[in-house]
């Protein structure tokens, strides 16, 4: 079996640092498959990775279509921080509870509210009175979904 020089192998293992996780494990299939008998041992040795990776990148392989195109993900979705809606379920009419006695609006239209409260006491008031914490960023979507706008100051 060939080797490469060292200098190549330093090369190898920093591209194949800036990789995923799928395209590491393809790079080391096709460098492998490059070196033919022996290939899988010398490559995960000079790649830093285990002879199983190497294998399931040559599996990974011979799955793909004779036409990929690029997969715009590395991992399944659904992975990550759960949404504010299915952390606290019934948050937004504890939210409008909030905002009950704290709501203005324009007369002469229905859909414009506002309120007096800052994003910071209407999530003090929301912790204190339903026991939900959460950030101020949060109630800002909050606000916008249910049709708050801020109020200000005009000079006439």
């Amino acid at each position: 079996m060939k080797t490469y020089p060292a200098e190549i192998e330093a090369e190898m293992k920093k591209f194949h640092q800036t990789l995923s996780e799928k395209d590491k494990r393809r790079y080391a299939a096709v460098e492998a498959m490059k070196l033919g008998h022996g290939g899988i041992g010398y490559i995960a040795q000079v790649l830093g990775c285990d002879r199983n990776t190497v294998r399931e990148g040559m599996k990974d392989l011979q799955r793909l279509p004779e036409n990929a195109e690029a997969e715009p993900r590395v991992r399944r979705a659904g992975g990550g921080r759960k949404g504010y809606s299915e952390t606290y379920p019934g948050i937004d009419e504890k939210f409008l509870a909030v905002l009950a006695d704290h709501t203005a609006g324009d007369p002469m239209n229905a859909h414009i509210r506002w309120t007096n409260l800052s994003p910071v006491e209407i999530a003090a008031r929301l912790a204190q009175q339903a026991g939900m914490v959460v950030s101020k960023t949060v109630i800002r979507q909050l606000l916008d979904k249910h049709g708050y706008r801020r109020r200000k100051a005009q000079k006439n």
